[in-house]
């Protein structure tokens, strides 16, 4: 036990250390239920984000909410588990979801073949593509892989921003 809750069990008694503790326990539970379930920052490294995300230094928010592909769309930035090296998760933007048709290879190389994204996967594609691997190499991503959305990027600090879907239609103007 800590330190404090020995002082408050032989100075105040029994009845405020059991209050510490509790206070103690619950502050550790919501915390582990933020961090779990929540959200989490992470560093970046990599040159496949590029222009989005710096090669190397930047931290990203991601929201946990959006585990497992829940609620992702085409255009978003999702982390998600490396399908080619266990342990190492990744950031890529969202290209294709279930049903929808991409194409295999970088725009403008390749032989224009296109897929249909399996149901239960996602198209991954590095805004840098020259520099990215992806779905390209390594095909389509499971959802379940899927860490979470990424919202902003919050270091560095002069380059603290809110990431927003590009690739969403325009809204019509009414006037």
């Amino acid at each position: 036990m800590p330190a404090r809750v020995w002082r408050a069990v032989a100075g105040r008694g029994v009845k405020d250390a059991n209050r510490l503790l509790a206070g103690y326990i619950s502050a550790s539970l919501i915390l582990h239920a933020f961090w779990t379930y929540g959200f989490t920052i992470r560093p970046t490294a990599g040159a496949s984000m590029v222009p989005t995300l710096p090669t190397f230094g930047a931290a990203v928010l991601i929201s946990k909410q959006y585990r497992r592909g829940r609620n992702i769309e085409v255009g978003d930035l999702v982390s998600f588990d490396h399908p080619m090296k266990l342990g190492e998760g990744a950031i890529k933007r969202v290209i294709g979801l279930p049903g929808d048709f991409v194409l295999r290879d970088t725009p403008e190389k390749g032989d224009g073949i296109m897929l249909q994204v399996p149901e239960g996967h996602m198209w991954v594609a590095g805004d840098n593509q020259s520099a990215s691997r992806d779905s390209r190499m390594f095909g389509p991503i499971p959802l379940a892989l899927v860490r979470g959305k990424v919202l902003a990027q919050l270091y560095p600090f002069k380059d603290m921003h809110w990431f927003k879907n590009g690739m969403q239609e325009p809204e019509e103007d009414l006037d």
